[in-house]
């Protein structure tokens, strides 16, 4: 069965003066203002959507990678991930990147990057995102 998931924006106005008011469907969060000098220049206390993909990259990759850790019967106790995108004006998103720590037992650090890179190739978002940005991944244990 597949599930659905809906994020919509109101805009007002032009790309450089105008914002915008996106909203999650779900009502997970708040709406939130986004403008274009928040995705270009600054954030000031605003979201992009650039923001948005990273926290979603970093939430799909948790769940890949501890998913992966479980099926090689070395569950891990804790994952912290951080996914930043890179958005350049004039030509769009070019990296991403993602960095994780783990405590793990069980595991040395050679299983653990390929485990970790596998992960990567297997996450929804990194798939969605994969052939269009570049993503890198550094993976350490705790």
């Amino acid at each position: 069965m597949a599930l659905k998931s809906t994020g919509r924006t109101h805009w007002d106005g032009d790309l450089f003066n105008g914002s915008g008011t996106t909203s999650l469907d779900s009502g997970a969060a708040e709406p939130m203002r986004v403008t274009w000098k928040a995705r270009a220049e600054d954030h000031g206390g605003l979201t992009s959507p650039e923001e948005l993909i990273a926290a979603a990259h970093a939430s799909c990759y948790s769940m890949a990678l501890s998913n992966t850790l479980a099926k090689n019967d070395t569950p891990s106790t804790s994952l912290d991930v951080q996914a930043t995108a890179t958005f350049v004006p004039g030509e769009g998103i070019t990296a991403m990147d993602l960095e994780v720590t783990a405590s793990v037992e069980g595991i040395n650090a050679g299983e653990f990057q390929e485990l970790a890179q596998t992960a990567k190739d297997g996450c929804p978002v990194s798939q969605a995102l994969a052939g269009n940005v570049p993503i890198s991944l550094v993976a350490a244990l705790a």
